[in-house]
């Protein structure tokens, strides 16, 4: 008897059993494929606008992700470095082999945690709650049970006028899951996806197009044990464009394409923000270019991703595109694009703590399962705790109609979500739920200390309007100062930067504390206007819905609004008005209700 059981062994897999093995849960982690543990079958990069600060996130929590790809990175870069905090995030370019290679020694470490190579056909489930999982040759029972399908539940692969059944890179598929998890009462959507051509890097015309080489600073996901690395040593991109010549090769072959041929399952629905190369030829039809950027899969692979060439059609229509554009006139493909067709479970049949409403100790994610085991109350972050929080909420609340991609968009408390300040929003519950190493609390709190002492010192030191003093500032083309002021409220200056103060006050310290403290400097009075209109959200998350509430009986409220409401049944006030159909008069009405049944009670 296991305690946790995890199906599926890619990134959110992997997590859920670390994190399960390291509570001290006896855990089993059931993969189709062991030689695919953490496989990177869609792009060889992880972090991105917004996806980066999840890594960071999840590292602070004592996750692997973050760690593991700093040590499998070949280039990392800072995205939007010319734009705010509040959008900035890192990017890594991933040695796809190298991470497999690290997350495999990652699980072998941990002795409470087991891998077993098989296919999870069906559920073990008694009076509504999980007991185990049967696989295709042998059944395991388990306290609770994580499903981390990703895109094998009955997949198959588009090019052109075929379909194949078939898992990512012609990986075996899941046959039966989705099917037994509808009979058990789960609504199964289809959603689709699709990955570019990879291409032999020796045939590749480098010469003409752009280098795009990384970050001129160490920088790490880990936010307790940064890597040094030589940064001129960094693997370079390229980046080449579309041209009028491709755009034409695709219009005259559009219906050859599998999205647009009629072979794509009309109830299948493709990602609005990752589309395909011919979604963005027939959508932005008056755009001249696009962007292609020529990633490396790997240091010991020769293939190199066209990173915004995804694409559904036929072989033969690839190769022309591929060599109709600049520096890949004669390239050769090695692995084909391809779509892909999936089922997924309707998110909004789950609770906000990733349990499934439907079967009691089956969850979507890790640390839950755990304290559902211990009997303690599920840890949720809000909104404006994390963008784990903004894409959970999403996600369960809203549901979806295509693949979910977080974006900084999605948050509207992003300037307190930033990629600096992770650890600071998230090492506490780390620490609080037994997720960090003594190694790990100590820095955090070794950083806590440090940058405090500093901020304190700023705060402290105060300059006077004499002669040296302003004809300082006038140097580095800053207005002259009248009355005393703090270094603190001086670093609030846009022109002002921490290292001008260093005549007037030590200010060594690390790095990233420095960065830290001038970020929260200079946006103090953006971040305190965001934190309160966060705590208004907050009054309305702490108003607790009874799960037992009817909503057909609360007279006044729109008849849509009682159907969503209905559905999704939100826990909270808060929930509910983020819910699409459900207005401001509604949530007035159901506050009012909800405070009348309490006083009766």
């Amino acid at each position: 008897m296991e305690d946790i059981i995890v199906v599926g062994a890619g990134h959110a897999g992997c997590e859920a059993a670390v994190a399960a093995a390291r509570k001290g849960k006896k855990t089993l982690l059931i993969t189709s494929n062991i030689a695919k543990v953490a496989d990177l079958p869609c792009n060889p990069s992880i972090g991105g606008s917004a996806k980066g600060i999840v890594v960071r996130e999840i590292d602070a929590l004592g996750g692997i992700m973050g760690e593991l790809a700093d040590q499998s990175q070949i280039q990392m870069k800072k995205l939007n470095i010319k734009k705010g905090p509040a959008v900035q995030a890192y990017r890594a370019q991933i040695d796809k082999d190298l991470y497999y290679e690290n997350m495999w020694h990652e699980l072998k470490k941990h002795k409470n945690l087991t891998v077993y190579e098989g296919m999870v056909e069906d559920l073990i489930v008694e009076k509504q709650q999980v007991k185990g999982v049967k696989t295709e040759h042998a059944e395991f029972f388990g306290k609770a049970v994580i499903l981390t399908t990703g895109t094998y539940l009955k997949a198959d692969i588009l090019i052109g006028e075929t379909r194949k059944r078939s898992g990512p890179d012609n990986q075996k598929p899941s046959l039966h899951l989705s099917d037994n998890l509808r009979k058990l009462g789960f609504e199964i959507i289809r959603l689709k996806t699709g990955t570019p051509p990879r291409v032999d890097k020796e045939t590749i015309a480098y010469e003409l197009t752009t280098e795009e080489k990384g970050s001129d600073k160490c920088l790490s996901f880990s936010n307790f044990f940064p890597k040094q690395y030589d940064i001129e040593k960094q693997a370079p991109c390229y980046l080449t464009y579309t041209n009028a010549k491709t755009h034409e090769i695709i219009r005259k072959n559009i219906n050859k394409s599998s999205m647009y041929g009629g072979i794509v399952d009309l109830e299948s629905v493709g990602p609005r923000y990752c589309p395909s190369i011919e979604d963005k030829i027939m959508r932005f039809d008056t755009k001249e270019r696009h962007q292609l950027f020529l990633e490396p899969v790997s240091l010991s692979s020769p293939k190199v991703y066209i990173q915004g060439l995804s694409t559904s059609f036929p072989l033969d229509v690839q190769e022309k595109i591929v060599r109709s554009i600049k520096g890949l006139e004669n390239c050769r493909i090695i692995t084909y694009a391809y779509a892909i067709e999936y089922d997924a479970v309707n998110p909004q049949q789950l609770k906000q703590s990733l349990e499934t409403k439907l079967i009691k100790n089956l969850f979507m994610a890790g640390i839950n399962a755990c304290l559902a085991l211990d009997k303690k109350q599920p840890f949720i972050l809000k909104r404006n705790e994390a963008y784990i929080g903004v894409l959970i909420d999403d996600l369960v609340t809203k549901g979806v109609l295509d693949p979910y991609r977080l974006l900084t968009s999605r948050a509207e408390y992003r300037l307190l979500l930033r990629n600096d300040n992770a650890d600071q929003r998230l090492t506490p519950y780390g620490i609080k739920y037994q997720l960090l190493n003594k190694e790990a609390i100590d820095i955090y709190e070794k950083n806590q200390a440090e940058m405090a002492a500093l901020v304190t010192k700023l705060k402290n030191t105060y300059i006077y309007p004499k002669k040296e003093t302003n004809d300082y500032l006038e140097q580095i083309k800053s207005s002259p100062i009248k009355d005393r002021i703090s270094l603190y409220n001086l670093l609030k200056r846009s022109e002002i930067k921490l290292v001008d103060l260093a005549q007037w006050v030590d200010i060594d310290a690390q790095e990233h504390i420095k960065e830290k403290i001038v970020t929260q400097i200079k946006y103090e009075g953006y971040i305190k206007k965001a934190q309160k209109e966060a705590e208004k959200m907050l009054k309305l998350e702490k108003v607790k819905i009874p799960p037992t509430i009817d909503y057909s009986k609360i007279h006044n409220i729109a008849s849509e609004a009682k159907q969503k409401l209905s559905e999704v049944k939100p826990t909270t006030l808060g929930q509910a008005n983020r819910i699409s159909g459900v207005n401001p008069s509604d949530i007035a009405i159901l506050s009012v209700y909800i405070k009348g049944r309490k006083n009766e009670e």
